[in-house]
């Protein structure tokens, strides 16, 4: 035992380590705890949609300023419970200090959830807020994957940005954390969700230049909402090329045609990243899987090759 936790948690089930040392390309699928009775229904439709295709993961979110850890804990509870499907369950340090989480990773491991993904998150006035941590809290990343790790036999992902973190002063110091994460523990990364193949490519060879060859699963999210991703660009500060804004802005007036351009360029980035190399995709639903599974059929060729 270490602080109350097993050293060998419960359950056969393969880690997320384990299924992507296996060789075989990952395809998981993102989605966020519900705030309503109907956007519950909405979000387990979807699960069961998403069950069917036999991802190798899902992951459940974890909301600014931890605002929904008790709905992320009791969905992906549940998802390892009462489903076929491998859970990911997201923590972050915001807010949160060292006993508290302790407690929700301890939730996790009663539950026989293996794999965590460790975040610092975004400061709890929104990401262009200075950070300020919890005063018995922690810091950054690096430090929840040593403290997950310090709690029994977990499997830990963190993030990585190709588009940089917006608090990174360069690509090259942002390459370095993500390096560091890899020493302190993470078995894997997933990516923001971005755009441009190359500069994926170009973290994968920023990060395998300083010793982390952890696999990096590319972040994916087609776009439905051209107001939305403006916004989430805004928010995070990821690129948006002029090769995605074109396409979209060209068809604006018409929510269908919106909507399959996104599908088109989600798939086209997909179709890349994995001839290139990339280890899987990670799609991001936003508890809507409809467009997400359209882009995985897209890929069948490529999934099955």
């Amino acid at each position: 035992m270490a602080n109350g936790l097993p050293s060998t948690l419960p359950g056969g089930a393969p880690t997320i380590r384990e299924l992507l040392a296996s060789g075989q390309r990952s395809f998981s699928f993102e989605f966020f705890p519900p705030k309503t009775p109907e956007a519950e229904e909405v979000l387990w439709r979807s699960i069961r949609e998403i069950e069917q295709l036999r991802p190798t993961f899902v992951s459940i979110t974890y909301g600014a300023g931890g605002s929904t850890r008790d709905g992320t804990i009791r969905v992906t509870e549940r998802v390892a419970q009462d489903t076929s499907l491998t859970p990911l369950g997201h923590l972050t340090c915001v807010a949160h200090s060292r006993d508290e989480l302790r407690s929700v990773i301890g939730a996790y491991a009663g539950s026989g959830v293996r794999n965590m993904l460790a975040l610092r998150g975004d400061p709890p006035g929104g990401p262009n807020q200075p950070w300020v941590a919890h005063p018995d809290g922690l810091n950054h990343a690096i430090e929840l994957v040593e403290l997950i790790r310090s709690l029994g036999d977990f499997c830990v992902g963190v993030a990585a940005f190709p588009d940089k973190h917006p608090e990174a002063v360069s690509l090259e110091a942002d390459a370095r954390v993500l390096a560091a994460k890899a020493r302190a523990g993470a078995d894997y990364a997933i990516t923001q969700m971005f755009f441009g193949a190359d500069d994926y490519f170009r973290l994968v060879d920023r990060a395998a230049a300083l010793g982390c060859d952890i696999p990096v699963l590319p972040g994916i999210m087609p776009v439905t909402n051209i107001k939305q991703i403006q916004r989430m660009a805004e928010l995070t500060g990821m690129a948006l090329p002029a090769s995605v804004t074109d396409r979209l802005h060209a068809v604006e007036d018409d929510p269908a045609g919106v909507r399959e351009t996104g599908i088109e360029i989600a798939t086209e980035l997909s179709e890349r990243l994995l001839a290139g190399g990339a280890p899987g995709i990670h799609f991001i639903t936003l508890n809507r899987s409809t467009a997400t599974r359209q882009v995985f059929r897209n890929l069948r060729p490529a999934v099955v090759s």
